[in-house]
């Protein structure tokens, strides 16, 4: 499986959005991660629909949405509009997991399921047939620059055991305190995405960093 970057838009300088945007798309980023936040669900406040739908004029990036929110299927047509092509929910969010997996397939996007650091992947097992990726969160969902929790990787190892266990081939996707220290450890457990917010746009030179993550992540290629 190809190894992905997906920058976190959340550790971006707001005041030049589009400028990283562009540099990170230099460096060779194919995807930007967009974490959108409630208050409800997480104890913290992002960016929504407009962000989404105003960068997204301007950039070729895969939008990788990771929505941090109650009741998801309310939204995820509205995301899917505003330019979103993965739409990741939490299960942890909704009652309605197989109908919102199904509805976001039917909008023509990819899907993607989320569970927090203390959820097991027992809870997401019956929808791993549905899902194109599967991210699992090494930090506390809700506020960047946390340390990452290195004990979650046992999910990554159970979940590369089920996928070849049922011959199923989505992504996992690993958020919370990566950086080009610990990227290397992580890739070999079988992640494939990495999502990295002020390890990339945390630098002077964003475009730099972007190309020295992708170059561990090729180096790491399978």
């Amino acid at each position: 499986m190809k190894n992905i970057l997906s920058p976190s838009l959340l550790a971006a300088d707001f005041t030049k959005l589009g400028q990283q945007l562009q540099q990170i798309e230099k460096g060779g980023a194919e995807y930007i991660h967009l974490d959108v936040m409630d208050g409800i669900f997480v104890p913290n406040i992002s960016f929504g629909i407009p962000v989404i739908q105003s960068i997204r004029k301007n950039s070729n990036l895969i939008f990788d949405v990771h929505l941090m929110i109650v009741e998801p299927e309310r939204y995820v047509e509205a995301f899917r509009k505003a330019g979103a092509d993965i739409i990741n929910f939490h299960v942890e969010a909704t009652k309605n997991v197989a109908s919102t997996l199904s509805k976001i397939k039917s909008l023509g996007a990819k899907t993607g399921i989320t569970i927090k650091p203390n959820t097991p992947v027992s809870e997401i097992v019956p929808y791993l047939e549905d899902v194109d990726m599967v991210l699992i969160m090494t930090v506390e969902p809700g506020f960047g620059g946390q340390k990452f929790m290195a004990d979650k990787m046992k999910k990554v190892t159970e979940l590369v055991k089920i996928r070849e266990q049922k011959n199923l081939s989505f992504d996992i996707e690993i958020d919370g305190g990566v950086n080009k220290d610990n990227v290397r450890e992580i890739l070999d457990t079988g992640v494939n995405v990495v999502v990295a917010g002020s390890a990339v746009f945390g630098t002077e030179d964003v475009e730099n960093r972007t190309k020295e993550f992708l170059n561990i992540l090729q180096e790491k290629q399978k």
